[in-house]
């Protein structure tokens, strides 16, 4: 499993440029620093389309296609030639959003970890599709509005639960699959390296709040996604060859409450939603406890 990184011990250089098109406040962007320092000066990064164009000012080698679902086929086959060519050594990246991981790309995503390619795939999951109007994906979180599940009078947001893809990763048998947080950097960093050491499929799902399509002051990005690791609605865990591990535990969760009424996209809810999405939060929780230092299968 891995340990938690002091941001002390990573150390100072810069794998990235000063600046970038992001909009402020960007949880993408800071997956994208913290990524780069992680891994260092010996990997190659692989891109599709979403909103990784305006923060991936990364300074390493990277192969960039229009193709929104062909990240599991374009880190293949970067990871296949180099390979073919003795250079096993340098990692293959993909920092990838939610909307090209959990839906257009998952077929690409599950195939490649049926293989166990040798790749290290990052998703920051911002929840919608955000380079593109801010339409929901699977991963968007129950009730939230979005531009494609508007509040109105027939429409209460998004009804359908979020797709767990860290867990189907899991399920699939990759050797390591975890969630992390841009509030954590020290648990990401950990993961990252930790990841970085091993060889074939490799997966981390990150909470990278997004302002914008959230509604929230970009100021406050931090601050939200400490809430919904806190409260439950991210919980931060690894699964290493099928043994799962919680990495923050504590005694009492907070109440969801508290952390969707800081989001512009939940302002609508009624006490009944707020109980129903506490609900699922308090049962999901309970089966991770459940789960922790055992084997998920």
């Amino acid at each position: 499993m891995s340990r938690p990184i002091p941001l002390h011990e990573i150390g100072e250089k810069e794998y990235i440029d000063p600046a970038n098109q992001a909009c402020q406040g960007c949880g993408g962007a800071i997956v994208s620093r913290l990524v780069s320092k992680a891994l260092g000066d010996c990997f190659v990064r692989a891109e599709v389309a979403c909103c990784g164009p305006a923060f991936m000012n990364i300074r390493a080698p990277s192969i960039y296609v229009e193709v929104f679902e062909g990240a599991g086929a374009l880190m293949t086959g970067i990871s296949r030639g180099l390979k073919r060519i003795g250079r096993e050594d340098v990692v293959v990246l993909g920092i990838i959003g939610d909307g090209g991981t959990v839906d257009i790309g998952y077929q690409g995503l599950s195939a490649a970890a049926e293989r166990n390619e040798n790749i290290l795939w990052v998703c920051y999951d911002n929840e919608a599709y955000m380079n593109t109007g801010g339409q929901k994906s699977g991963a968007t979180t129950p009730y939230a509005a979005t531009t494609t599940t508007p509040i109105g009078e027939y429409s209460r947001g998004k009804l359908e639960r979020r797709k767990n893809v860290p867990l189907l990763m899991a399920m699939q048998g990759a050797p390591y699959v975890a969630t992390a947080s841009v509030a954590y950097p020290e648990d990401l960093l950990g993961k990252l390296v930790h990841a970085k050491g091993i060889k074939g499929f490799r997966y981390i799902h990150v909470s990278s709040p997004c302002p914008t399509g959230w509604g929230y002051d970009p100021k406050d990005t931090i601050k939200v996604a400490r809430g919904m690791v806190q409260s439950g609605l991210w919980p931060l865990y690894e699964v290493s060859n099928g043994i799962l591990k919680l990495n923050y535990k504590p005694k009492e969760l907070k109440p969801v409450r508290e952390v969707l009424k800081m989001q512009g996209r939940f302002r609508h809810l009624t006490d009944e939603e707020v109980d129903r999405i506490q609900g699922e939060v308090d049962a999901f929780w309970s089966r991770l406890v459940e789960k922790d230092g055992g084997n998920i299968f």
